[in-house]
């Protein structure tokens, strides 16, 4: 039946070849392109970096989003930082760092220090936030923050400001109720809103398979009366183009879109996740032939945005940010006693 709906699934198989074509239609410099690639690489190297801390036990958790760095920075591109909102979810790290977030932001928040932005060392790590920068922190049940992020575009549609929400979550959050409830609603009063669904394929060790009968997340929008797009997740110009078409939609008043990104998580669900008890390392490896970063570094190199040693000076300097977010981070101080009602209670 849902195909008789007017609004329909679109797939965007975009390929990798004649990106000088895909990039004038975009309006994209040399330079676009090269930050889009080290926020890839950023989070990569940073997400790297907390699992080495993890496990020397300097952090207490970890749960990342290697393998999905192409969709959230595509997504993230489209947004105008401190114009926008942006509620993510915990594995929005590349996100986050694309918005304006900074890798001591980050890491000060996997220590718990009081400089923490996004709640001054009060959040779990991963739960992004800066007000600054008008991204919301979450919460850690899953899903809750699509009913959110559905209110703040509602009040923004009120208010007629020229503001576009965009939140995201995994394709498991889809099966919790608040998902539905906040299409719903969103739909029902056409606000400004973008929901990204990054579709990893598991829900930590649940597949796909076992979580829905359709087989698009997007095919859900269909109930909504709202469009459903499907995308290749892995594919950061892709994720742009279709992130930026519903951006334009919802600025001119047309309602909410929902965008699947078909990506995977190459690692572990968190750092207490065992994930060879629930797919084969034949699969994971498979994957990794399709590497976001990997692929959209050797589109680079093809077309001459980028050479090897181009290539060798970025990583340098990144790794120089992760390695003064580590430092900075590690000596910077922990909440006292007396901050304890910080945030709860308002001041004097």
């Amino acid at each position: 039946m849902h195909r008789e709906v007017q609004v329909k699934t679109v797939e965007l198989p975009l390929p990798q070849t004649r990106l000088d074509n895909r990039v004038a239609d975009l309006g994209f410099t040399e330079s676009d392109l090269l930050r889009m690639y080290e926020k890839m690489l950023l989070a990569r190297k940073l997400d790297e970096r907390m699992w080495i801390l993890q496990r020397q036990g300097k952090i207490a958790f970890v749960i990342s989003g290697q393998g999905q760095e192409g969709a959230q920075v595509g997504a993230a591109y489209a947004l105008r930082p401190g114009q926008d909102w942006l509620h993510p979810y915990y594995r929005d790290m590349a996100m986050a760092l694309t918005i304006g977030m900074t890798p001591r932001d980050l890491l000060l928040a996997c220590y718990g220090k009081t400089e923490d932005p996004s709640s001054g060392g009060r959040q779990m790590p991963a739960h992004y936030g800066k007000a600054s920068l008008r991204i919301v922190t979450g919460s850690s049940p899953v899903a809750t923050q699509l009913p959110q992020a559905a209110g703040i575009a509602y009040a923004s549609k009120l208010m007629g400001k020229d503001e576009v929400t965009l939140t995201s979550l995994g394709e498991g959050s889809t099966s919790q109720g608040d998902f539905h409830e906040g299409l719903n609603f969103a739909s029902v009063h056409r606000v400004p809103l973008i929901i990204l669904v990054e579709n990893n394929q598991y829900a930590i060790s649940v597949p796909l398979a076992l979580q829905m009968a359709v087989p698009d997340v997007a095919d859900r929008a269909h109930g909504y009366g709202m469009p459903g797009v499907v995308v290749d997740g892995n594919d950061v110009l892709a994720v742009y183009e279709v992130t930026q078409a519903a951006h334009e939609r919802a600025r001119r008043g047309e309602g909410p879109t929902l965008i699947e990104a078909k990506t995977y998580r190459l690692i572990p669900h968190s750092s207490d996740d065992d994930d060879r008890v629930y797919r084969s390392r034949e699969e994971v490896a498979e994957w990794r032939k399709r590497d976001p970063i990997v692929r959209f570094q050797q589109t680079l190199l093809d077309v001459g945005v980028l050479d090897p040693a181009r290539d060798q000076e970025l990583r340098a300097s990144i790794d120089e940010q992760v390695n003064d977010a580590t430092q900075y981070a590690e000596a910077a101080a922990f909440p006292t006693i007396e901050e304890g009602d910080r945030f709860v209670y308002a001041d004097d």
